[in-house]
């Protein structure tokens, strides 16, 4: 290892394996791997985040701190963005290396049916995220059809969670209505607030409740909570419809209970966040990006979420339906058989 200083932070508004691998991808990826110049390292490596006080943030600076110290770039620097579609923006733009994203998010653009199909590929599954839907505890709101003529914070544009909550609100039979507007019967006034401001907005009762899709817990909302106390709507009863009218991205699971003290466990929607790079990334940067995700995984959790988040070959490789690029399959055969 070198002494490289920490990584650069830049501020911008743009951040076991499967048995179903099939054999003969093999004789693929035997040029490719082949061709890669061992121990080469590149320059510089842009990582698209996240916001201040979320997960993705926090994820992606501490890759970018090993992708630095392991020397799989001599720089390493991170982008703040809005979210999972301002970071599948600065991907395919060439403006990001790698890039976090949500499932669902990455499938609009390099999925099967997305804008950029074949160009996007996944080095893994990093992380769950979890959709928040948090009211203050003081609150009547019990569940997500008492939002009807209430507003609500639903995420900065060029975020995942702007991308679930309409469907959400869909399936729960709700209707959107843009700020400065009046919701009645079944409408939600909306409100295009991201993490920060939405936790300050509805610490101040100027939003009825924040949505937010991220980590557990999300060090914006555990530390507003120690001020004005929270609680979290149940949403696992949304599963059914929203995997019907929106694909399998979506799964039930559990906020632990005191992961915000106080507050119990309770079921929510989870959907997974996945590392990706362009299809076009040379596949030695590929190679040492995995090898970090399997060996030194213990870099890339944020403390506050150790027990809670953490990465393992078996989850690495479960990437929906955005492909493995071809050396990153390479790279987890090699180290799991």
């Amino acid at each position: 290892m070198n002494a490289n200083p920490a990584p650069g932070f830049h501020l911008s508004r743009r951040g076991v394996l499967r048995a179903a691998l099939a054999t003969s991808l093999a004789g693929l990826l035997a040029p490719v791997v082949a061709s890669c110049v061992s121990g080469a390292r590149r320059e510089a490596i842009v990582v698209a985040g996240g916001e201040p006080g979320g997960f993705y943030l926090e994820f992606a600076t501490l890759l970018a701190a090993s992708l630095q110290r392991h020397e799989v770039a001599t720089l390493a620097t991170v982008n703040a963005t809005g979210g999972s579609l301002d970071n599948l923006a600065q991907l395919v733009s060439g403006e990001a290396t790698l890039a976090v994203a949500l499932a669902d998010a990455a499938s609009l653009q390099g999925g099967p049916q997305g804008k950029h199909p074949g160009q996007i590929a996944a080095l893994g599954k990093v992380y769950q995220n979890y959709v928040h839907a948090v009211v203050r505890r003081d609150s009547s709101i019990t569940s997500l059809e008492d939002l009807a003529g209430r507003t609500v914070a639903v995420g900065m544009p060029g975020s995942g969670t702007s991308l679930i909550t309409p469907r959400l609100f869909e399936v729960a039979g709700l209707e959107s209505a843009p700020a400065g507007t009046t919701a009645a019967g079944r409408r939600v006034t909306v409100k295009a607030l991201g993490l920060n401001d939405g936790v300050a907005a509805l610490a101040a009762g100027d939003v009825d409740a924040l949505f937010w899709s991220g980590g557990v817990p999300t060090a914006a909302i555990a530390q507003a909570h120690t001020n004005t106390e929270f609680a979290l709507l149940d949403l696992s009863s949304l599963l059914p419809g929203l995997r019907q009218r929106y694909g399998a991205f979506y799964d039930k699971v559990l906020i632990p209970g005191d992961s915000y003290a106080g507050i119990d466990e309770v079921w929510t929607v989870g959907v997974a966040n996945l590392l990706l790079c362009r299809m076009d990334l040379d596949a030695e940067t590929v190679r040492r990006t995995v090898d970090l995700l399997v060996g030194n995984a213990d870099e890339l959790i944020p403390r506050s979420s150790v027990g809670v988040q953490f990465l393992s070959p078996n989850s690495l490789i479960n990437t929906a339906d955005i492909p493995l690029h071809p050396a990153a399959a390479a790279a987890y055969r090699e180290l799991h058989g």
